[in-house]
């Protein structure tokens, strides 16, 4: 079978790339189809993969800014010739799945989300803190967008959700079916510690979105100990409102990270994600997590078993969800047990069997 990986862009980590990281090792030899590939910044193994960039690799600033270019990801994405592969797998956020394949190709879009720079502009503007000039240039485009996105949906044989809410978003947005296929985690780099420290902890990129300034907030008020671990933009701010209590790690090494997990108390998970990996990485070390009632966590926190859940985005909210919530009334092994629904192994096994199973009903005529 001859397989082609397509992704939206090549120049931070995140977990898109923890994805296409797994593919990657599902089919060897592939080669990777991508709008941009900034070397410098992506792992150094990545450096004897097969890539393809578009003409956008070449355009100033586009490894360092990527939305100046918006407008023109689409026909940078059209422009590659994938007539040679049996099947090709997108891997999206933005405008991959907007490559077009002959008759005979199957296409299988593994979506992160709708493209939510134009279809939540106006919240990705504000989480994003966009440009002056990107905010002016953009929205002259977004109907254009739209309906360019939503006529490329239709180019894709089958699409795969990263959870219930991305599910319900490509029902919505693209009026398309979907299977669920959990993102890949490690859950093996982790397990329960002999002790617990007094702590709750957070790890993620600090931008205004992820909302732990109301995290913050919410610890002052009740004078417990917070970890925060990772580095972003929004740290300053963060900073500026912090107590006594409240400590920020910077960035933690992911040899440290699985210790600094297993001995919180719980994981606070403030935000809205379209999945959530360090989530499951904190069950995977034994350890419940009190998350935002949003997004990827209805699918993977069982309120009383693996954690806790709160309804409203607010510093009540998460008090009360962190004074209600016992930490020594669960089961690390429980925990553990349901994080491993979510290991990279389950996640290869279920994508290879969906992307072959799809290959016999094609050739069946029964797809």
């Amino acid at each position: 079978m001859n397989v082609a990986l397509v992704h939206d862009w090549l120049n931070q980590i995140g977990g898109a790339e923890d994805v296409l990281e797994t593919l990657a090792g599902l089919y060897p030899g592939a080669p990777v189809y991508t709008s941009l590939y900034w070397r410098e910044k992506m792992p150094d193994h990545w450096r004897s993969w097969d890539i393809h960039t578009s003409f956008i690799d070449r355009l100033p600033r586009a490894r360092q800014q990527q939305q100046l270019y918006f407008p023109l990801y689409p026909l940078a994405f059209e422009q590659f010739d994938l007539r040679a592969y049996d099947v090709v797998i997108s891997n999206k956020s933005g405008f991959c799945h907007g490559i077009i394949t002959g008759p005979e190709t199957m296409h299988v879009c593994y979506c992160l989300t709708p493209t939510r720079y134009i279809w939540r502009y106006h919240q990705y503007a504000e989480q994003e803190q966009l440009g002056r000039l990107t905010r002016a240039v953009l929205p002259p485009f977004l109907l254009w967008l739209r309906q360019w996105d939503r006529l490329a949906a239709d180019r894709v044989d089958h699409f795969i959700a990263i959870s219930q809410e991305v599910r319900r978003r490509i029902a919505k947005v693209y009026g398309r079916e979907s299977v669920i296929i959990y993102p890949p985690v490690d859950t093996n780099r982790f397990a329960p510690a002999n002790r617990l420290d007094d702590y709750y902890v957070i790890v993620g990129r600090l931008v205004p979105y992820r909302r732990i300034d109301l995290l913050i907030e919410a610890f002052n008020k009740m004078g417990r100990r917070l970890l925060i671990a990772g580095s972003g933009r929004d740290r300053e701010r963060l900073q500026a409102l912090a107590g006594p209590t409240i400590e920020f790690l910077g960035y933690v090494p992911d040899a440290d990270l699985p210790d600094l997990l297993a001995r919180a108390r719980a994981f606070m998970f403030p935000g809205e994600e379209d999945f959530g990996i360090a989530p499951i990485q904190a069950m995977a070390a034994g350890r419940p997590v009190i998350a935002y009632a949003a997004g990827g966590s209805l699918d993977t926190v069982i309120p009383g078993v693996t954690g806790a859940l709160f309804h409203e985005q607010s510093v009540q909210a998460i008090v009360a969800a962190v004074e209600g919530f016992d930490d020594t009334a669960v089961s690390p092994a429980r925990i553990r047990e349901h994080a491993e629904r979510f290991d990279t192994a389950v996640f290869r096994q279920k994508l290879m069997a969906f992307v072959e199973q799809k290959r016999e009903d094609r050739g069946e005529g029964r797809v």
